[in-house]
């Protein structure tokens, strides 16, 4: 019952009709419409969206307008100052003419929010924010209609996005907020009102824009700013900032403060676990009832996670045995811990795909998970890692840290990406040195031919390092599934 804007199919009712935006947005209309969703991207518009036409750093959807109409768009938001070329063949009474597309694509999903009458939950933090999202719009589907923010759609425009694509008459609503900068979390948070905001965990995550963690804290901090309803914040007892977590909280007017974690103060605490190459198994004290339950998807820092989810749907007086049953059911995401069995002719291959993102804590967590999965037969572990962006002057520093890391949970061999994760390479013992390449094409092919069965390969980095693709190549050796091996051209160059 989980609707994540996109993939389901819409209910009888219409998401928005034409006298639902005119009022909006005090435009008027000029032809009955009504439309089942919103996109800003027409690749993956559906039939029968509003498209809304943002104008970015890179894109201008203004570009597209034909393009969305191409693809069924209900109607198009378009800047009145807007030239639009190549519009011909568009039915132009089509076109809702505002003075910022940005601000109309805000107040949608503020009009979104203020007709829901359920219960809302924002999450941020640096590490976790996506999965932990995404396990409570698995459990709360089970006791309601559930609305959740797209994959990463928590920024600027994407949490306007996923509240303007929320149904009316939803029961759940989680919404992901994200930021690079100090600020960006107060405006966001505002707009989506929740009943409780989350804080998962505090890392070096875009360190660059600040200038200590305590900077990053604070700014995550802002998530509170826009508490409404039940006012209820859930805090990181096992942070060394949860204190002024706390705090902050209690000063944007958080009329109850519940923390999660291990720590043995913690409100929502773990009392013990049992870790599993393929899950998790834990008992622990959730304000007071005792609960023990299996976490679906496996690594240490599940279980906290798993935490900050019970809190939440205990904070809401939801049913714990609903959730806790659930949380069986959490899997890793695509690029986010999921796992393939690969089969080659000579047996079984394990690929971990940790691709989308990366930074130090999350990478010592990977490692960790990594380094708890069993040897299978003459199987090795192995990490292949991208460069992990956004850490500013102490970026080559905590890339060779990783060395100790690596020693410690037993990874075998280590494949290597970018210029800063050469820095790490060159500090490994020589035993543990596997190939460098400046750039995954580099790496592709080499890869490819040095795994076999029995390895366990683990691929994390940045986004933006492009390191889906070697997940791709190595999913493409499946000889059951009639791939074969990839042949790709090794451009970047082993070293």
């Amino acid at each position: 019952m989980t609707d994540s804007g996109h993939d389901m199919i819409q209910d009888a009712r219409p998401l928005w009709t034409s006298s639902e935006v005119s009022e909006v947005l005090n435009v008027p209309s000029l032809v009955e419409w009504h439309a089942q969703g919103v996109s800003i991207d027409t690749r993956t518009l559906s039939h029968g969206d509003i498209f809304v036409a943002i104008r970015g750093d890179r894109l201008d959807g203004h570009d597209y307008i034909s393009n969305a109409f191409e693809n069924g768009a209900a109607v198009a938001i378009v800047a009145a100052d807007a030239v639009l070329n190549d519009i011909s063949g568009v039915d132009e009474t089509h076109l809702i003419r505002v003075m910022d597309t940005q601000d109309a694509l805000e107040k949608l999903g503020q009009a979104a929010r203020n007709r829901m009458s359920g219960q809302v939950v924002a999450v941020t933090g640096s590490v976790g924010k996506t999965t932990v999202k995404e396990g409570l719009g698995l459990v709360f589907g089970q006791l309601g209609k559930t609305h959740i923010s797209q994959a990463s759609y928590n920024n600027l425009w994407g949490v306007p996005l996923s509240l303007a694509r929320m149904p009316a008459d939803t029961q759940f609503g989680v919404f992901e907020i994200g930021m690079n900068h100090a600020g960006e979390i107060s405006s966001l948070t505002r707009q989506v009102r929740p009943d409780i905001a989350v804080i998962t965990k505090i890392a070096n995550a875009h360190i660059e824009h600040f200038d200590s963690l305590e900077g990053i804290a604070r700014a995550k901090a802002e998530i509170f700013e826009g508490l409404d309803g039940l006012k209820t914040a859930l805090v990181p007892a096992d942070s060394e900032w949860a204190s002024l977590l706390t705090q902050s909280a209690k000063d944007a007017g958080a009329e109850r403060v519940v923390s999660f974690g291990e720590n043995d103060a913690s409100d929502v605490r773990v009392i013990s676990f049992k870790l599993h190459d393929h899950c998790s198994c834990v008992s622990a004290d959730i304000s007071g009832q005792p609960v023990t339950f299996r976490i679906g998807a496996p690594g240490h820092h599940q279980i906290v996670n798993a935490m900050s989810i019970l809190a939440t749907v205990q904070a809401l007086e939801e049913d714990l045995t609903s959730a806790v049953l659930s949380l069986g059911e959490m899997k890793a995401m695509d690029g986010r811990g999921r796992r393939h069995n690969i089969s080659l002719s000579d047996g079984d291959l394990v690929v971990i795909d940790e691709s989308y993102n990366a930074n130090p804590e999350s990478m010592v967590a990977a490692l960790k998970t990594l380094g708890q999965f069993p040897r299978l037969g003459q199987g090795r572990r192995i990490a292949v890692l991208g460069d992990m962006k956004e850490l500013g002057s102490q970026g080559d520093e905590l890339h060779k840290n990783l060395v100790e890391h690596i020693i410690n949970t037993d990874v075998d061999v280590v494949f290597t990406v970018g210029r800063q994760m050469k820095l790490l390479q060159d500090a490994l013992p020589g035993g543990r040195r596997g190939a460098h390449a400046a750039s995954v094409d580099g790496l592709k092919s080499f890869l490819t031919s040095e795994v076999h069965a029995g390895d366990a390969v683990m691929v994390k980095g940045s986004n933006s390092m492009r390191l889906s693709e070697l997940v791709k190549c190595l999913i493409d050796l499946d000889v059951e599934e009639g791939f074969g091996t990839s042949i790709v051209q090794n451009e970047g160059g082993i070293s």
